[in-house]
């Protein structure tokens, strides 16, 4: 039996494993476009008859999206973190996010570089969820901000399916009733979440005791999806599409909001069609609203898409991440 293991043991230390991971962005990248060519030749299309300023606009806002992402995660730890690797890395952790289901891509890639930059598990995975936690709060109260502001500028109701809202409140209210019970007579899974929750919050006192660090976390958490609204409001003016900007701003908080729970790689799909969805609801055309749609997403996923594999690769490759 020894004997057995031990040839086994060799061959597994053998196997590349960082290699692999380098090129495995590529050929999920490759995957992904090779399933969604249609929409990717049909957005192009639509991208060569659109006014050009407007698009290298929405392209810049794009990348500033990057930079709010970096200060974010920069204010949701007290330690310093390198400034210029974090930015590069929030770069790669799209392209992950793009080709895993929705967070787990970037939260991964995060993950990994703060424990490379020597903060322990336990501090990175509380620093993420605090990450998310303001993320998810700015975005949600933005979007009530605007609803209050415009109430009549957006119907909800057409977001989702009909007949869905019964099943959906069902499965949520299934999985509430199955974690508490988990939670109640799992005694190590209780332990683990107390501890982490001890952690959480020690991690957001810490950081709530620095203005600079708060600042930060909820200042980048409030930039990132307004500059993601706002790439959406220059594609529209690109392809003229006949909405107030703070409208289509509304419906791309309202879709991304809606979509958020459902698990596709980036929002690939869902995203998409919430878009469309949520844009006719505010007045938009459907031909011209399906034509800012596609080319928002080239613009957003898609050119990103390989470069950041890329990236991501490179970073792995380096030992980075």
């Amino acid at each position: 039996m020894t004997a057995l293991r031990l040839p086994a043991g060799r061959l597994l230390r053998r196997v590349p494993l960082r290699r692999i991971l380098c090129l495995l962005p590529l050929v999920l990248v490759a995957v992904v476009a090779v399933r969604h060519r249609s929409v990717l030749a049909e957005g192009i299309g639509h991208l060569a008859t659109a006014q050009w300023p407007w698009l290298l606009a929405a392209a810049c806002v794009t990348c500033l999206t990057w930079v709010a992402a970096a200060v974010t995660r920069q204010g949701a730890v007290v330690d310093r973190l390198p400034g210029l690797r974090l930015v590069v890395t929030q770069f790669a952790a799209g392209a992950a996010n793009h080709l895993l289901p929705t967070g787990l891509g970037a939260s991964a890639v995060n993950l990994r570089f703060m424990t490379v930059c020597g903060l322990p598990l336990a501090r990175s995975s509380a620093a993420l969820a605090l990450y998310l936690l303001a993320e998810s709060v700015a975005r949600v109260g933005l979007l009530a901000a605007l609803l209050i502001a415009f109430p009549d500028a957006l119907r909800l109701g057409p977001l989702l399916p009909e007949g869905a809202r019964g099943p959906l409140l069902l499965a949520l209210g299934a999985a509430a009733v199955v974690g508490v019970a988990a939670f109640a007579f799992v005694r190590r899974l209780r332990a683990a979440v107390l501890s982490f929750l001890r952690t959480a919050l020690g991690e957001a006192r810490s950081v709530h005791t620095r203005p600079s660090r708060a600042l930060a976390l909820w200042g980048g958490s409030l930039a990132f999806p307004v500059l993601q609204a706002s790439g959406l409001v220059l594609v529209g003016f690109a392809l003229g599409l006949d909405v107030p900007p703070v409208h289509m701003a509304l419906a791309y908080l309202a879709a991304t909001v809606a979509v958020a729970l459902v698990p596709t790689p980036g929002g690939l799909g869902s995203v998409d069609a919430a878009l469309v969805v949520a844009l006719v609801a505010v007045g938009g055309p459907v031909a011209v609203v399906t034509a800012v749609v596609l080319a928002y997403r080239i613009i957003t996923v898609w050119l990103p898409l390989l470069p950041g594999a890329l990236t991501l690769g490179a970073l792995v490759r380096w030992k980075v991440i």
